[in-house]
């Protein structure tokens, strides 16, 4: 069983930890977000805005997101993410 708080010792354990999730119109494959969502729901932001620039900014460091594509990831993050927390879809 792998903890939340366990980063991947390698390559090949990153990739078993990727989930997809629709961006736009594509679905894309998004690594350690299952962590990430965890991570962020422990810090209780207080609003969306600042829980999307939260997901992006951690979501880049472990995926490449291209800068004219970063408001669409962070919409998608934050639908994950309220999802995640039983809140629907925004």
């Amino acid at each position: 069983m792998v903890l939340v708080d366990e980063k991947p010792c390698c390559e090949a354990e990153a990739l078993r930890r990727i989930r997809q999730v629709k961006v736009g119109d594509i679905v894309v494959g998004i690594s350690m977000l299952d962590h990430i969502l965890a991570e962020v729901r422990e810090m209780e932001l207080p609003d969306e805005k600042e829980i999307g620039r939260e997901l992006l900014k951690r979501v880049k460091i472990y995926n490449y997101i291209p800068a004219s594509a970063e408001e669409k990831y962070r919409m998608a993050l934050l639908e994950e993410y309220l999802k995640c927390k039983g809140g629907g879809t925004i």
